[in-house]
C-alpha cells in the first residue's frame, strides 16, 4: 500500500504517500463562512515531492479554495461564493443568492492496495436552506511514483429535486464574455501566476486558451520558497459532453494565467445546461499533479500510459 488516510470526523480527511511522507491533500468538509458559499474542498493539495500547488481564500476571490465543485449561476442563485454578475450591472453583494453544498454522510472513506476511495452524498441548497439537488460523489486516487506524479478521479452525478428545471449558467451565459467558469474549479499558488497553460493543440504562447474545447488541458508554475516546478493536467472523462442533459454540451476550458493561476472545465461556458426535475447530470474529470514542468510530449505520453 502506497497511499493512507486520516479522517478526523466532521472535519477532513487527510491523504497521506507513505513512501514519500507527503500529505498529498486534505478533503475538507465542514462548514464554512456563508458568504463565501459553502462546499467541500482539497487544501493544500501537494506533489509527491511536497511542492504545494493549491491557494486558499486568496485576499482576491476569499471563495477560492484549492480544487471544489462550483456552481457559479444555477438557477438565479450563487452556489460559488462572493459576489454574484448581474449583467449591466457589475458583480453585486446580494447575500440572499448566496447558496452552499452540504456533506450529509459517506458511504466509503477507505486505502488498499490500490489507491483511496472517497464516496460522499451531498445535497445542495438555495439561501433560504431549501433543497435543490442530491450529489453522489467519488473520488478516487492513485499514485504512480515511477512517473513522480499522483492523479485524482473526480466523479459526481447531481440529481434534481426541485419540481422544475435546474438552469446550470455562468457569468459567460449572463452576458460578462471570457468568463464562463463553472463546475469543477482548481485555484492555482501565488507562485503559479505567468504559468504555461496548454492543450494537446494550442498553447498559453500561441493564443488565448479560454473557451478552447480539448479532452485535456495542462498548467505547468514553478514554486515558491523551494527550487523547482510542478504540473498539474485536466482531463474530460470520455462521455462528458453528452452526458445527462437535454442536447449536447460540448466541454470548454476556462483558464487563467493572470493575474492568478485557474483552471475548470465548464459546463455551462457559452449556454445554460438544463436538467428536468428527477434528471441526474453525471460528469468525471481526471487530474494529475507531477513534479517538474512537463511538456506537450511528456504530457501526452503519461496519458496514454493511464488511459480512461
Amino acid at each position: 500500500m502506497t497511499l493512507s488516510l486520516t479522517h478526523v470526523h466532521d472535519d477532513r480527511i487527510t491523504v497521506t504517500h507513505q513512501g514519500t511522507g507527503t500529505e498529498l491533500f486534505a478533503y475538507v468538509y465542514r462548514p464554512e463562512a456563508a458568504w463565501e458559499a459553502p462546499k467541500p474542498y482539497l487544501h493544500p493539495i501537494r506533489t509527491l515531492a511536497g511542492g504545494l500547488v493549491t491557494d486558499y481564500r486568496p485576499n482576491d476571490h476569499r471563495w477560492h479554495k484549492g480544487l471544489q465543485l462550483t456552481a457559479s449561476h444555477l438557477s438565479g442563485q450563487n452556489l460559488w461564493g462572493g459576489n454574484t454578475y448581474v449583467h449591466g450591472e457589475g458583480y453585486l453583494a446580494l447575500p440572499e443568492r448566496v447558496g452552499s453544498m452540504a456533506h450529509t454522510g459517506f458511504d466509503e472513506v477507505s486505502a488498499g492496495p490500490d489507491g483511496v476511495v472517497i464516496a460522499e452524498r451531498l445535497s445542495w441548497h438555495p439561501h433560504d436552506g431549501s433543497l435543490w439537488a442530491r450529489e453522489e460523489r467519488r473520488i478516487e486516487v492513485r499514485a504512480d511514483a515511477d512517473a513522480g506524479s499522483w492523479s485524482l478521479t473526480w466523479s459526481s452525478a447531481v440529481t434534481n429535486r426541485r419540481d422544475e428545471p435546474l438552469r446550470f449558467g455562468s457569468p459567460t451565459t449572463a452576458g460578462r464574455p471570457d468568463a464562463g467558469y463553472t463546475g469543477l474549479f482548481w485555484r492555482g499558488p501565488r507562485a503559479f501566476r505567468d504559468g504555461h497553460a496548454f492543450t494537446e493543440d494550442a498553447d498559453s504562447a500561441e493564443r488565448d486558451l479560454m473557451g478552447h474545447q480539448a479532452p485535456w488541458l495542462a498548467y505547468s508554475g514553478e514554486h515558491d520558497g523551494r527550487d523547482g516546478h510542478a504540473t498539474l493536467v485536466f482531463e474530460h472523462a470520455p462521455g462528458n459532453d453528452h452526458t445527462g442533459a437535454k442536447g449536447a454540451h460540448p466541454a470548454h476550458w476556462f483558464v487563467r494565467t493572470d493575474p492568478f493561476a485557474a483552471v475548470a472545465p465548464s459546463f455551462a461556458f457559452h449556454q445554460e445546461l438544463v436538467l428536468d426535475p428527477g434528471d441526474t447530470l453525471a460528469r468525471a474529470y481526471r487530474a494529475h499533479v507531477a513534479d517538474g514542468a512537463w511538456d506537450r510530449a511528456a504530457v501526452i505520453a503519461h496519458l496514454e500510459r493511464h488511459p480512461w
